[in-house]
């Protein structure tokens, strides 16, 4: 299957969900992901902040400062991205492709450590990840190789296989929670 064709099969199964199960299936990875030794020896976090239905990060993230770590969001400047740290949820605004970033520009991340959660349409059991489109994380990954990742997804989202290119830079972990048929 082309990626395209993957993307419109995901983000027509995405657009079914409710909120309910979005917000269920975001607490039970929520969980999952605190109880994984990429968090627990963490000491920054690399987060996105949700758009549409992806899976919400906000308990994610509010947990990861209640825990002491520097918490970090991504912000588009043309073909770049770079995480700044946010220590309040309330300083977001629409951004790029109306994905919400920070209102600020100051102070950017720099923890070569530091654990990602990558986004995506499409992952399997191999880390491999079908993301949006825009390339972004792939870029900062080759860029920062060190960074453990995680991606966090609904059950729907893990295909058997996918094919990679030679600038896709797999997840180390791959979560996901199942929602039931949508």
């Amino acid at each position: 299957m082309q990626k395209n064709e993957l993307r419109a099969i995901i983000r027509a199964k995405k657009r079914a969900m409710t909120p309910e199960q979005i917000q269920l299936a975001s607490h039970d990875l929520a969980n999952q992901l605190f109880d994984t030794e990429l968090y627990k020896n963490a000491r920054s976090l690399y987060a996105y902040l949700s758009y549409n239905q992806e899976v919400r990060t906000n308990e994610i993230i509010l947990r990861a400062l209640s825990d002491g770590k520097t918490v970090a969001v991504p912000k588009v400047y043309g073909e770049e991205m770079r995480f700044l740290i946010l220590t309040d949820l309330t300083q977001v605004a629409k951004g790029y492709s109306g994905i919400p970033e920070p209102v600020y520009d100051q102070p950017v991340a720099c923890d070569p450590s530091a654990l990602v959660l990558m986004p995506g349409l499409a992952f399997d059991r191999q880390g491999h990840r079908v993301g949006y489109g825009g390339g972004f994380y792939d870029r900062f990954l080759a860029q920062e190789p060190g960074h453990p990742t995680v991606a966090l997804c609904y059950g729907f989202q893990m295909q058997e296989h996918l094919e990679t290119e030679e600038f896709d830079i797999p997840a180390d972990l791959v979560l996901w929670a199942d929602i039931g048929e949508t």
